[in-house]
């Protein structure tokens, strides 16, 4: 063999060696994971939606959802059970850390995931639908009605809810029965219950032995049965994008309830002031981002109807004398918007009290004192300046008549008067004319 050809095999062996360990990695089999923590809105079930897709265009082997959730929003939650039945890549809802929940609309999505495992120290449950409204009846008829409409409605919805869960249930092959009992009575159990009871499949006490425990599992998606091969599979952690950061700070109600609020005094402030410019340009900016909010919100426009009906109540009392009944108006409407704002029964998507009260306040003090207080300045005389001297008392120094100087305030002015002024009669300023003043004999006044 000639010294050529040892270089040539030399080169094709090196060649192997080099590119064994990538064509080794381009076939490991990839499992990516994502982490939902909090409320679950249109935010979170765009995340998941989108996350699934990426999932799928990957070939993953799985989407694993690391889910600690009080519950959310019934909307957001279909939207993401239809997107988990119709998914061509398996899900695997893991209850983590230690200490999370999954509840109420959590138990949806979890019952509707190809494989259900929870951490040690975790629980589930209470997925009952919250009351729609209303409260106890009120004496008389009508409130015997209203509260015989309210329980209407909620056995409608609550009886909507059983029927959802248990064709999750059927499809997955989990425990109809507790779960209605979870929408119905609101029963809690841990994680050993809930193995027992067949409501999840494992209980991992990390990610790997997640993933240990699933390897081989056959699961049915949308195309039909695949089988998950996890086995030495390549962890992909999926992070949010600083769109969905964004989007999941501003959305959340007491955020974009300030944020609609600043855009109020901002666009108030130009408008009173026009080419102040900055509070415009940040009042523009904050009304932008609370509306892009309110898309993924479900907002009440009566509420926004409220709060800036109680803006033009607060302006009217600086113009009119109400003796305190606008204000009281403004701070009931703006109390009351408030409150209505996001039109939803569930108490985590509500604007709380510790931001309204705040708001109402400042409100209060800015439009009634600080807005009024600017506004009787505006209307009083001017006490300054060149202007300032109008009706002032001074002396002739001299004889007036065409021309002659007056003393006032310690400044010796060039004066004129329609009629003859003696020296030392004390006169008033009547106008101020290209730095002369035109003045007039106090006793004739």
């Amino acid at each position: 063999m000639t010294t050529q050809h040892k270089f040539y095999h030399f080169g094709i062996v090196l060649a192997i060696v080099l590119l064994l360990p990538l064509s080794i990695s381009a076939q490991q089999n990839r499992v990516h994971v994502m982490t939902v923590e909090g409320v679950i809105g249109p935010v979170t079930a765009e995340f998941i939606n989108s996350e699934l897709d990426a999932a799928t265009n990957a070939n993953a082997e799985a989407l694993i959802i690391q889910l600690d959730t009080p519950g959310g929003l019934m909307t957001a939650m279909r939207s993401i059970v239809k997107t988990e039945l119709n998914a061509e890549t398996p899900v695997i809802m893991y209850i983590s850390p230690k200490g999370a929940q999954c509840a109420s609309a959590g138990v949806f999505i979890s019952y509707a995931a190809h494989i259900f495992a929870m951490a040690p120290g975790t629980n589930v449950g209470s997925a009952s639908p919250v009351t729609l409204g209303g409260g106890g009846a009120t004496p008389g008829t009508e409130g015997q009605q209203d509260t015989t409409q309210s329980e209407t409605m909620m056995k409608k919805v609550t009886n909507d809810a059983v029927a959802q869960i248990k064709s999750i249930a059927e499809q997955r092959g989990r425990n109809g029965e507790w779960a209605e009992e979870a929408v119905r009575e609101a029963v809690n159990i841990t994680e050993y219950e809930a193995l027992e009871l067949n409501v999840i499949d494992y209980i991992s006490p990390s990610l790997d032995s997640l993933l240990a425990q699933i390897d081989g599992d056959t699961v049915e998606v949308a195309s039909g049965e695949t089988v998950i091969q996890t086995g030495n599979a390549q962890i992909v952690y999926r992070e949010k994008s600083t769109r969905f950061k964004i989007l999941d700070t501003i959305s959340h109600p007491n955020v974009a309830y300030i944020l609609m609020m600043l855009g109020f005094y901002g666009l108030f402030f130009e408008l009173s002031n026009p080419g102040t410019i900055f509070p415009g340009v940040i009042g523009a900016i904050c009304l932008i981002l609370a509306f892009f909010a309110f898309q993924v919100l479900p907002i009440n426009y009566a509420g926004i109807a409220l709060i800036i009906l109680a803006i033009i109540l607060f302006i009217a009392e600086t113009q009119v004398p109400s003796f305190g009944l606008l204000t009281a108006g403004g701070v009931a409407s703006m109390v009351i918007g408030s409150i209505m704002l996001i039109d939803t029964p569930e108490p985590f998507f509500r604007v709380t009290w510790s931001v309204i009260i705040p708001v109402v306040v400042t409100t209060v003090l800015f439009f009634v004192f600080a807005l009024g207080m600017a506004l009787k300045a505006q209307k009083s005389k001017v006490i300054t300046g060149v202007e300032g001297i109008v009706g002032e008392i001074g002396i002739a120094e001299t004889p007036i008549h065409q021309s002659g100087t007056v003393a006032v305030h310690g400044e010796t002015w060039t004066a004129v008067s329609d009629e003859p002024i003696p020296e030392g009669t004390e006169v008033r300023v009547e106008e101020v004319r290209q730095m002369k003043i035109k003045v007039s004999p106090v006793h004739n006044n």
